[in-house]
Formats: structure tokens, sequence, C-alpha cells
């Protein structure tokens, strides 16, 4: 059972937090990215503690609000989406190159393959049943159409 945290990349209003099972991250670190449909706000899944998903998060934010990170201690792989938080501006060749060294360091970590930025993007969209996290209250149950409390007393 791991964090998920979702950022809203436009106003500063804040963000959600609900718990993600499957991520297989077990090493620490975090992955974080602006692709998330519907919205494309901020997504981010970490291990161990918040500060590997606090550096995930701002990694992308340095990008200039969009892009994909995955960080654990230290090391730091990205790659910058400076169009609409979607697409890079950088060449081809050096985007595969990137996104090889942002899978291969997420696989390090222990993350699911195939590839770990596409899980990811999902979490917040909304219109997909069950569960899913958002900004404004963290889980949100679709088919009940309401936040859902991540604890109860």
């Amino acid at each position: 059972m791991l964090k998920a945290v979702v950022t809203d990349r436009y106003r500063a209003t804040g963000s959600g937090v609900g718990l993600v099972n499957g991520f297989g991250l077990k090493e620490g670190g975090a992955i974080a990215g602006s692709v998330s449909h519907d919205s494309h706000n901020i997504v981010a899944v970490g291990g161990v503690g918040d500060a590997d998903i606090v550096r995930a998060v701002a990694e992308v934010i340095r990008l200039g609000g969009g892009g994909l990170a995955v960080v654990s201690g230290d090391d730091i792989t990205a790659l910058p989406l400076e169009c609409a938080g979607l697409m890079s501006a950088l060449p081809y060749g050096e985007v595969v190159q990137r996104l090889a060294a942002l899978e291969e360091h997420a696989r390090r970590l222990g993350s699911v393959e195939n590839p770990p930025f596409m899980y990811l993007s999902f979490l917040a969209l909304t219109v997909i049943p069950e569960v899913r996290v958002t900004e404004r209250g963290g889980v949100f149950d679709v088919r009940a159409f309401s936040d859902v409390p991540l604890f109860y007393e």
C-alpha cells in the first residue's frame, strides 16, 4: 500500500491524498507526472516516506509544471513536458532515451512495468469506476459521486 498524491498544477488550491495498491515500489522513492487524464494535474506515488513524494512533485514543478520524474535519495531522473504538461519539445531520440531512463529508474525501485507512468496517469481519472484520487478531497468514490474520508475515527 502506497501513498498517492494529486496536486493542482493550475491554482494553489492544495493536494489530495489517497492510498494505492499494486504499484510495487518497495525501495522507497517516488514517481510523479503531469500526464493525468482529464485534468492533467500532478500525480505522484511514493514508497517509504513523504520526502521522496515531495521531491518528485517539486521536480515536476521545477520543470515548469509539466513533466515526468522518478526520485530516490539524491537520484533524480526527469523528462520535461513543456507543451501543456503532455508533450516534450526535445528531439524524438532524446525523449526515447529519457523515457527509457525513467522506466529503468522506476524498475530499480520495484515499480510495476509496462509502463509505470501509464498506470499513474489514470489514478486521478474520475470517470473510471471505482475509486480515484483528486486534488479536491483526496479519495473520490466515482459510483457514489462523493469524496470518501481516507480514515474513519
